[in-house]
């Protein structure tokens, strides 16, 4: 049953965000993330606007955190990638190859 004396709208649930990491960064992060945003908008209607405020940090923070460390892990790759391009160019031009 929705508590009608809550006022405003609820905090940023982070759920689109967090399923896009999910999908395209960190799937662990992401994960979490999810659980958290999926209970921002139910807290909020009971009238738990302090806990729905909580879920909505943590929902932000660990789908940030998702998203930073796969965009890492993709430019780590992707220098590991032009390294080895590199040494196998060298490789291939001083006739090694």
């Amino acid at each position: 049953m929705e508590n009608q004396n809550v006022q405003g709208q609820p905090p940023k649930t982070w759920l689109v965000e967090s399923i896009l990491v999910t999908i395209l960064c960190c799937l662990p992060f992401g994960i979490i993330g999810i659980i958290n945003a999926s209970k921002v908008e139910a807290k909020f209607n009971e009238g738990a606007v302090d806990e729905a405020k909580k879920l909505s940090q943590d929902a932000g923070k660990w789908t940030k955190i998702g998203f930073f460390l796969g965009l890492a892990v993709y430019v780590i790759v992707i220098i590991m990638y032009a390294i080895m391009g590199a040494a196998l160019f060298a490789a291939a031009s001083s006739g090694g190859y």
